[in-house]
């Protein structure tokens, strides 16, 4: 699933979060993306995802010092690419992946149990 396949559901982000100033740093961050630039960014997250599969069938705990280095990755594309991507909103994402079945499945495509993975590993992440 590419990333912007998520425009099927813009009314449905827009009325959560169409107020925030996180959706309006978006909005503007993206508005002039082609859509190249937006696969490329598409790829980016889903490598990231991957890893975070890796990270958790090679054995990892969600706090290792590698789990806690893919969350900062993951921190950091968001945040210059979308929105400034606090830790308040971080864990909020990380509790989307894994309470929302469209992410959940998307991201367990990588290997089952990576999305309860990743909530746990910016869970650890931002409370340390």
């Amino acid at each position: 699933m590419k990333l912007f396949e998520y425009d099927n559901y813009s009314a449905e982000t827009q009325a959560k979060w169409g107020n925030t100033d996180a959706y309006k740093e978006y909005s503007e961050k993206t508005k002039n993306c082609s859509e190249d630039k937006r696969n490329n960014l598409t790829d980016e997250m889903n490598n990231i995802m991957a890893e975070f599969a890796v990270c958790m069938k090679n054995g990892n705990s969600a706090d290792s010092d590698i789990a806690k280095e893919l969350v900062k990755l993951l921190q950091n594309h968001i945040t210059d690419n979308y929105y400034n991507c606090t830790n308040a909103i971080l864990v909020g994402l990380g509790q989307m992946y894994v309470l929302d079945e469209r992410f959940k499945n998307n991201i367990d495509k990588h290997a089952d149990g990576t999305a309860e993975f990743i909530c746990k590993a910016i869970e650890n992440y931002c409370n340390k």
